[in-house]
């Protein structure tokens, strides 16, 4: 695919993973086999208070065409064929979820070295038509993002980098020592509805080149931290956790996640 701007969910996406890929609360497994004919299978278990959620996802590839098949402990199927470049720059992706018959979705993405277009309809009787895009460069980048529900015969989005008119979003990333990984970001979200302002700054750094730390605080007084090592090719072990200042007598936090590939 061109490097360029990605589609509209890549606004900022620096500056959300350094915020907040990775950290959680909760206790996470996964684990990720592969068949000697490349089959990939990872199963995952999520530990959420006293709930307890798992699921198993099937990936198989054949030349350009990408197959993933979920089940969860809900037995619901989600289903995904992605067609990579059946022409230069456009993908096709095909999903749905079974036993929900109003969830297939056909959506088109095309990219392009100052754009990134992205097209999708439901597949049913009055679906909702989405359409996004974006241009400029994979440093600046200015987009749109709208949706119509057909069956109403109205808009039930219209985004331009913020939350259907209701919320403001600007955010910042800038890498400060590319060998290190060392970055700083921040963002800064406005909602109409309440007048608040929220206010998030991180920092992530890698003390070498298998262990990486990150920190992040917000204006509401709640600090988190998280420190991740790869002990091994792409098997990652996750500690993270999270303190209120203005409630220090609540309990802090923790969440573990450990990741292996064998």
């Amino acid at each position: 695919m061109a490097k360029g701007p990605g589609l509209y969910t890549d606004i900022g996406k620096k500056a959300r993973d350094l915020l907040y890929k990775d950290y959680q609360s909760d206790h996470k497994f996964t684990i990720t086999t592969y068949s000697p004919t490349g089959v990939a299978i990872t199963s995952s278990a999520v530990k959420k208070g006293d709930l307890f959620l798992a699921d198993v996802n099937t990936q198989l590839k054949n030349k350009n065409i990408t197959t993933d098949i979920k089940v969860d402990t809900s037995s619901n199927l989600f289903t995904t064929i992605t067609v990579d470049e059946p022409c230069p720059g456009l993908k096709t992706i095909l999903s749905f979820k079974v036993p929900d018959q109003r969830s297939g979705k056909l959506e088109l993405q095309y990219f392009h070295d100052y754009a990134g277009v992205s097209s999708s309809v439901g597949l049913t009787a009055n679906p909702i038509v989405n359409f996004s895009g974006v241009v400029g460069t994979n440093v600046v980048a200015l987009g749109t993002d709208v949706s119509f529900d057909t069956k109403e015969g109205n808009f039930t989005k219209c985004n331009a980098g913020n939350d259907k008119g209701e919320t403001l979003n600007a955010s910042y990333y800038h890498s400060v020592r590319p060998l290190t990984s060392t970055a700083v970001g921040g963002e800064i979200s406005h909602s109409f509805s309440t007048n608040e302002n929220t206010i998030t700054a991180g920092t992530q750094h890698s003390l070498d080149p298998f262990t990486t730390v990150k920190a992040r605080v917000n204006n509401f007084g709640k600090v988190s931290a998280l420190i991740q090592h790869e002990w091994r090719p792409k098997s990652l072990f996750t500690i993270s956790g999270e303190v209120d200042t203005k409630a220090i007598d609540k309990t802090a936090k923790f969440g573990l996640a450990l990741a292996l590939k064998p």
